[in-house]
């Protein structure tokens, strides 16, 4: 493409003079920043070739790696392209379009890098490599959810407009109910169902609704930090209970705390260690509940994806004594800009609930609770789970392969029935927080797995998403990893 415009060498020595040498924003996001900035303003056009990334890194006196990871995340929102010797350019499909999406804001010094990922599934600029936490954001049927969207849109009746019903959108509820009957084996009336924001939301009306400032939780140890801090700020008193293979040791927490007042647990997929909590142990769980009085909070975040087998039945299914709340979202089976999640509560329950949501919760909207109405009834939302199951399946097998390829007995990884993420245990004396930095300083998303814990588990590993990583891409990614984590940053 000899007759494609090049940038002048005094024009990328001014995107040097760009860079902040203090930022807390690491380089190769800063330079990503500055050409998508480029790109989009129209400073650089479609078509035009950029320097080879062992060129850039020598002009800006930087490590190739750091030049390949900022050329990676612009490939991979479709800025530019690479075709091979012949070099890099920016697409030519943005011709006419670049300006339709702003360039990301400026960060700071001061500010934390918005587009890192949380487990939560936080919503960020572009799925970052192993980025826990979102669903497969590419294998979405995005014209499926436009065209029941659009239809909703020209269809909103003068209802739509009031506020939204203090448990949520009815039809949802009884979709809700009808998939759960289905899939989890949880029979349960529509009226027993709240729609929240996501998992935090769930989790925060049910503290307001149960929980007084000092009373005992139970917590899996290691488990999720982010609702550990939420119950520590409604002012629960944190009692870690140790996972092993076989999942939260009810014995261990009976021991520690009998009358805890809440117990939460994830029973079919234990983040992060992925364990499967087993029959003996959930059925110790319900019978102590019931004997203590206390309440369970199944968090069921990623329950549908099991690979070896049919996905197992929900703790809520086995609940005689009607002590469990399971909590449910959508974050991760669509996509969590939804921010929609649900509880379905015990009978005992509805009324005092009732009273804190005329109080203070109203949440989600009416169009929105539609749509998703309308996803699940028309058959879309057991089709596409069906789909991710396949896929995530084939891009974990992938992943899991390329790490050990490359790896070795670096790190031991072990495969568990379920879930969105990897978990490879550090096989030498290493610190995964360490490695994570390294790896989060080259653009990807990983985490370190001893924050996860408190007192029982400070194992030492990496907790790396999948979902997001076709197979194709597996390898590279890796090869990004290891370069990561080579390095002397």
């Amino acid at each position: 493409m000899s007759h494609a415009r090049r940038i002048s060498p005094t024009g990328w020595m001014n995107l040097a003079g760009r860079l902040d040498q203090h930022a807390s924003t690491p380089f190769y996001r800063q330079i990503y920043e500055r050409l998508r900035e480029a790109i989009s303003g129209g400073t650089l056009h479609p078509g035009e070739r950029l320097p080879s990334a062992r060129s850039l890194a020598s002009q800006l006196a930087m490590a190739r790696g750091t030049i390949d990871s900022a050329y990676e995340l612009l490939a991979s929102e479709g800025y530019i392209v690479a075709r091979g010797a012949g070099g890099t350019f920016v697409s030519p499909t943005l011709a006419g379009v670049v300006r339709t999406t702003p360039p990301s804001p400026r960060i700071s010094g001061k500010q934390s890098d918005t587009s890192r990922q949380q487990p939560d599934g936080a919503p960020s600029i572009t799925p970052l490599p192993f980025q826990l936490g979102l669903p497969a954001l590419d294998a979405f049927p995005r014209k499926v959810w436009a065209r029941l969207a659009g239809r909703r849109a020209r269809d909103l009746p003068l209802s739509a407009l009031n506020p939204p019903d203090s448990f949520g959108y009815r039809p949802l509820r009884a979709a809700i109910a009808s998939y759960l009957a289905i899939a989890r084996n949880i029979r349960c009336d529509t009226d027993a169902i709240v729609i929240t924001s996501g998992f935090q939301g769930a989790l925060g009306l049910i503290t307001r609704a149960l929980l007084k400032p000092g009373e005992a939780v139970w917590v899996e140890d290691p488990g999720y930090v982010r609702a550990r801090r939420a119950l520590a700020l409604a002012g629960a008193k944190l009692i870690p209970v140790p996972v092993d293979e076989r999942g939260i040791d009810v014995s261990a927490g009976i021991a520690r705390s009998p009358l805890a007042r809440l117990a939460l647990v994830t029973p079919a997929h234990q983040f992060p260690l992925g364990v499967a909590l087993d029959l003996p142990r959930r059925l110790a769980l319900l019978a102590w509940a019931e004997k203590a009085g206390a309440w369970i909070i199944e968090d069921d975040y990623d329950g549908e994806f099991r690979y070896t087998s049919k996905p197992l039945p929900a703790l809520k299914s086995l609940d005689e004594s009607d002590r469990v709340l399971y909590a449910g979202t959508f974050s991760k089976v669509l996509f969590p800009g939804l921010r929609l999640g649900y509880v379905v509560l015990p009978d005992a329950l509805i009324e005092d609930f009732t009273r804190v949501l005329l109080a203070f919760y109203r949440d989600g909207s009416t169009f929105v609770g539609s749509v998703v109405a309308d996803f699940m009834m028309q058959g879309h939302f057991a089709r596409h789970i069906k789909r991710m199951r396949q896929l995530y399946g084939e891009r974990r097998a992938a992943l899991a392969a390329a790490l050990n390829t490359l790896f070795g007995d670096r790190f031991r990884i072990e495969l568990q029935a379920g879930g969105m993420h990897l978990l490879a245990y550090l096989a030498r004396d290493e610190q995964d927080t360490i490695l994570a930095g390294k790896a989060q300083a080259h653009g990807l998303a990983l985490d370190a797995l001893s924050p996860c814990g408190l007192e029982n588990n400070r194992s030492q590993g990496l907790v790396l998403g999948f979902t997001n990583t076709p197979t194709h891409a597996a390898l590279r990614q890796a090869r990004r990893l290891e370069r990561a984590l080579a390095s002397s940053d």
